[in-house]
């Protein structure tokens, strides 16, 4: 019989925790990110998950926004030994003229 570890999940801006039978990625919307699509964390690790908000000018890309109506550009996670970021890069829009 082969047993698999439970792993507790949890978010670091919300109350949201989850358990699962394996050591995979978790992601969740969280709504102490207004909504944003952020990662959680194994229960007990000290880390920082931020919402990075666009600074430059919006024309006429297709960017994210988060549920306030921000444009944001990355979702980061910081931890004692490292950061990870997930890009949300904007899509140019073609038309035909």
């Amino acid at each position: 019989m082969i047993l698999t570890p439970e792993q507790h999940w949890v978010c670091p801006n919300c109350d949201h925790a989850e358990v699962t039978g394996g050591a995979d990625n978790r992601f969740h919307p969280c709504p102490g990110l207004a909504g944003l699509l952020a990662p959680m964390v194994l229960e007990g690790t000290r880390v920082s998950v931020r919402a990075v908000l666009r600074e430059d000018y919006v024309g006429r890309e297709d960017v994210r926004y988060d549920g306030d109506g921000r444009p944001v550009m990355a979702v980061v996670t910081e931890r004692d030994d490292g950061m990870d970021r997930v890009v949300f890069a904007p899509a140019a829009r073609v038309t035909r003229g």
